[in-house]
């Protein structure tokens, strides 16, 4: 009965992070949820385009969000945070593969070993390219 409990809710979660792919053709984007992306938001960069298409194919905006704190730090107040240089770059790809604590409050990142130091320095300069 625990696994069937454990299984159905994380189905839940998988389904709640998708994306229905609904988009607005006015351009309001006011109620757009996480996971989609606003003209001011949408990268030219292909590098940066690349890195928004993973931070969105994996479980990123379960707790960040492009504009507003939630579990995590908004995406723009850690490129306002950070200068754009390969140390940073570098420092910060390791804390999204290894998770980290304490640089914006108490709750932890979760760690994401799986996720190639290309990949992860590749998101990071999405991240940071939305500085302001």
């Amino acid at each position: 009965m625990k696994k069937i409990l454990i299984l159905g809710s994380f189905a839940a979660l998988i389904m709640s992070c998708g994306n229905n792919g609904d988009t607005k053709a006015s351009g309001d984007t006011s109620t757009a949820n996480s996971t989609t992306t606003t003209a001011s938001t949408t990268p030219t960069d292909p590098e940066a385009e690349k890195g928004l298409n993973l931070i969105a194919s994996s479980d990123c905006f379960t707790c960040h969000k492009v504009a507003d704190a939630s579990t995590g730090p908004a995406y723009e107040a850690v490129a306002a945070r950070y200068e754009k240089n390969d140390a940073v770059i570098d420092s910060l790809a390791n804390k999204v593969i290894k998770g980290g604590s304490g640089n914006w409050g108490t709750m932890n990142m979760t760690p994401h070993p799986g996720l190639s130091p290309e990949d992860a320095k590749t998101m990071v300069k999405y991240v940071l390219s939305l500085k302001k």
